[in-house]
């Protein structure tokens, strides 16, 4: 079996242009070319959108979730096509079977599986899991364009 590439905070800051309080991954592992990868934001309840989203309750927004696990798709992207540093950038064109299954609350620790479903150029399709404690959070499909500089 190939050894997984794996993505610290520094190499996905060097992959992504977010930043906080939009940041939303703090590390990818499992890197297994673009097939696959595993994402993981650990919650905590200093993140602003806690403060206006169901104050005195706080849930982690859905929107916020898959974006989430966009973010690990384009880590994972970046990590196997070597394109830290280059600029590039993802943006969503669809989002589909958005299903959202159990509330996701400060402490909790976000594992979000990524799979290709389709991708190489500039539209890749993405199949995500979100999970906490083993339990399906969210899931989604998505597709993104790639758009890499001089491109």
């Amino acid at each position: 079996m190939a050894d997984l590439a794996q993505a610290d905070i520094q190499d996905i800051q060097a992959i992504l242009p977010h930043r906080y309080p939009f940041l939303l991954v703090d590390k990818v592992v499992d890197i297994d070319g673009v097939k696959s990868a595993k994402g993981i934001k650990n919650v905590t309840m200093n993140e602003p959108h806690f403060q206006g989203h169901f104050p005195g309750t706080p849930i982690m927004p859905g929107v916020t979730i898959v974006e989430a696990m966009a973010q690990t798709a384009g880590v994972m992207v970046g990590v196997t096509k070597e394109l830290a540093g280059t600029n590039f950038l993802i943006y969503f064109m669809a989002i589909d079977k958005c299903k959202f299954r159990r509330k996701v609350v400060p402490g909790d620790v976000l594992e979000m599986t990524i799979e290709t479903v389709r991708g190489g150029s500039k539209i890749w399709k993405f199949k995500g899991r979100a999970m906490v404690d083993g339990e399906m959070a969210a899931e989604a499909e998505f597709t993104a364009m790639v758009d890499l500089p001089g491109a």
